[in-house]
């Protein structure tokens, strides 16, 4: 069989090897011609697969590595007759600790979180991640998922006019829907902005098209929103240069780019081809993954509150400042930056070493976080 593969799928060279012959090209380079006699396709989000890419070819699987399916034709690839997967849920540890860093930041600079509420817009596998992470860290946290609601009928969810409203720092974390009842395309839109509060911080680490370009620099100019802080862009990686000189932080789409979340892509993509063929790897794990030089984090004898220690802490895994100054110094290198981006382990990796004077509150904070204690 032949297997055709995006060239920076982590881990992914000489797995299928034994079994098939592999073709690794660029993402965005992945042609017609290369599918001819094809038997499945690995791709990642720049990779659009559809009837242009795919018709007559003897493809009969098309697997992402990702969370998202936007970049797939759902519809053609159904009534086709190719089977999909995608990786729900493989990357949301890794935006986890990325939104973690942003609050984190935010913490060292003063912000209390018991005196903010969060609103989380989408609270699907990484959403519900970053509710565990604000709350951890002792947020007020207020959620939006109108398809949740209306499956489980539940009344912690609220309605997003009333997110907008009450909420000092907005989070998206939705899948990029073009139409339907859920239709996601500019679902922060230039309506939006009379709704938030003064002040408010606007994140968004799920796709560029949720979040309308102009409106956000309009938020900006009105003094409405405070800062913005953007992982996903609107025509990425040609990002808009007023727009990302007038972030308080801006990455190049790497939020769910930690060494776990890209290996549980890639394990998933792996079992998915293996099943689907027949093939021995249905178990398949990665032999090892890269590790920090060094993993632990010692605790100094302090007085400072609990959030305030957490924070320093997560910082030394990640932190989200220095991915936003690359990118600012070459915003042209916005594929360049991801595809070269470096190992991050997120916190199960790393062990602290608490101080005799740590308090167990202060403890079990760091263990909500997900950190190992020594």
């Amino acid at each position: 069989m032949k297997i055709v593969a995006d060239d920076k799928i982590p881990a992914l060279k000489g797995v299928f090897e034994p079994y098939a012959k592999v073709n690794y090209l660029p993402g965005k380079e992945i042609s017609k011609e290369d599918l001819k006699d094809a038997d499945a396709l690995i791709v990642r989000t720049r990779t659009k697969c559809n009837e242009a890419l795919l018709k007559n070819s003897k493809v009969r699987l098309v697997t992402t590595a990702t969370i998202g399916t936007d970049h797939m034709d759902l519809d053609w690839l159904n009534k086709a007759g190719i089977k999909w997967y995608n990786a729900p849920g493989c990357n949301s540890g890794s935006v986890r600790q990325y939104l973690a860093s942003i609050l984190a930041n935010l913490i060292i600079e003063g912000m209390v979180p018991t005196k903010k509420t969060i609103g989380i817009v989408g609270v699907g596998m990484v959403g519900a991640k970053v509710a565990q992470i604000a709350t951890a860290l002792g947020f007020k946290v207020l959620l939006n998922d109108p398809p949740r609601q209306r499956k489980e009928n539940s009344n912690i969810f609220c309605d997003l006019p009333y997110l907008l409203k009450n909420s000092d720092i907005i989070t998206f974390h939705t899948p990029l829907n073009k139409d339907g009842q859920d239709a996601s395309y500019h679902l922060f839109n230039k309506d939006s902005i009379p709704l938030l509060k003064t002040n408010a911080i606007i994140i968004n680490s799920s796709r560029g098209e949720i979040c309308q370009t102009q409106a956000l620099i309009e938020g900006l100019k009105k003094g409405i929103i405070a800062r913005i802080v953007l992982d996903v862009w609107e025509n990425e990686p040609n990002i808009h240069p007023q727009l990302h000189k007038k972030v308080w932080l801006g990455t190049p789409h790497i939020a769910g780019y930690s060494v776990d979340g890209k290996a549980n892509g890639t394990i998933k993509t792996v079992h998915a081809i293996a099943k689907e063929f027949s093939i021995p790897l249905t178990n398949w794990q990665p032999k090892s993954l890269p590790l920090p030089k060094k993993s632990t984090i010692k605790l100094t004898e302090n007085q400072e509150p609990d959030y305030l220690i957490a924070a320093k802490a997560i910082l030394k895994t990640y932190d989200i400042k220095q991915d936003d100054e690359k990118l600012r110094m070459n915003p042209g290198d916005f594929e360049k930056l991801r595809g070269e981006y470096p190992p991050r382990r997120e916190f199960h990796i790393w062990t602290i070493i608490p101080h005799s004077n740590t308090n167990k509150k202060t403890i079990e904070m760091l263990k909500d976080i997900g950190f190992k204690i020594a």
